[in-house]
């Protein structure tokens, strides 16, 4: 039923953007934003542990994302699909790539980002990125509207559990530091 909705809005111009939130929730284009994020934390930001976690986020929700699928083996939707593609269904790996990143990209943003304003258009623009990959797959017809939702759950759990480590060991490093400070005084 939400997948006829969806699909009632079908206009090609509607379809060729689409198309392009599709394909800039893919692999390929995702690696490139990655390597440009890698680069302007690394030159700009002097951030390398960012790195790391930007890197283990997206490294752990593909592979996450390729156990999920071979676990539940979930045959695509075969009804009025706009585009061809292969493998399975469940969850949806653009979802969760899309999550994933998007979702770290603004937390390594927020961090430096003081003014309450640029902190919510951070926002806005992650989520109506995430939002849009995700119906964007279920309008092409490569996806059913529980694909998407098994992708953005799955990925906000490993983004939160990535979170919450990168946390750990910031805090960890912090107080080590502080303690190497003091003991030199």
């Amino acid at each position: 039923m939400i997948s006829r909705y969806v699909q009632s809005f079908e206009q090609s111009w509607i379809t060729d953007i689409a198309v392009w939130l599709s394909f800039i929730g893919s692999r390929d284009p995702i690696i490139v934003l990655c390597l440009i994020a890698i680069a302007l934390q690394y030159v700009l930001l002097k951030h390398r542990t960012e790195i790391l976690l930007l890197i283990g986020v997206i490294a752990g929700s593909s592979i996450l994302n390729l156990l999920l699928k071979l676990a539940f083996q979930r045959m695509r939707p075969d009804i009025h699909r706009l585009i061809e593609v292969t493998g399975y269904s469940f969850p949806s790996g653009h979802s969760m790539v899309a999550f994933s990143f998007y979702g770290v990209l603004a937390y390594l943003l927020w961090r430096h980002i003081e003014s309450g304003k640029g902190r919510i258009v951070l926002i806005v623009i992650a989520i109506l990125m995430i939002g849009s990959i995700g119906l964007s797959r279920v309008y092409l017809g490569v996806h059913y509207p529980s694909d998407i939702v098994g992708g953005y759950l799955a990925a906000c759990f490993w983004l939160a559990l990535s979170v919450g480590q990168y946390e750990r060991f910031m805090e960890r490093f912090r107080r080590k530091d502080a303690g190497m400070i003091r003991g030199s005084g």
